[in-house]
């Protein structure tokens, strides 16, 4: 099975012809921790003693949070899961976060902001494997 843990150029052009006129995007994080987290090439952020996957995407997310905020974005949710009641049973994920943003201009300036990146590290070595989906609010049910 394929891993993803970084968007692909192609992919982020195509979010932003897709999105880009729909107004507030909700992004979908489907997470994969590591056993023990992996600062290979990132020893700047690693810590002295050996942490898991879980610890560093709480440091990540505890960096990542003031600048959130600042970008005007929010967490609309954080959960734990496992096993899908329909899907694959070889697909499995420790967690699924939703946070929203005002815009995709939004988003892309958060996640190309000096600040946030510095501390993404953290998400690279927490990280087995992950999903992020764009959302936008269909009103047709609500």
């Amino acid at each position: 099975m394929d891993k993803y843990l970084d968007a692909d150029p192609e992919a982020g052009i195509r979010f932003y012809k897709d999105f880009n006129d729909k107004g507030k995007v909700v992004m979908m994080n489907l997470l994969k921790f590591r056993t023990v987290a992996d600062y290979t090439n990132l020893e700047s952020l690693k810590s002295a003693d050996p942490i898991t996957g879980e610890q560093a995407y709480e440091l990540y997310m505890d960096n990542t949070m003031p600048e959130l905020n600042k970008a005007g974005s929010r967490i609309l949710f954080y959960g734990e899961c496992k096993h899908f009641i329909i899907g694959p049973d070889a697909e499995k994920w420790d967690a699924v976060l939703l946070v929203e943003h005002q815009s995709v201009n939004a988003f892309i300036a958060f996640s190309q902001n000096k600040d946030f990146l510095e501390n993404a590290g953290h998400r690279t070595a927490a990280l087995e494997d992950s999903r992020l989906l764009p959302i936008s609010e269909n009103e047709k049910y609500t």
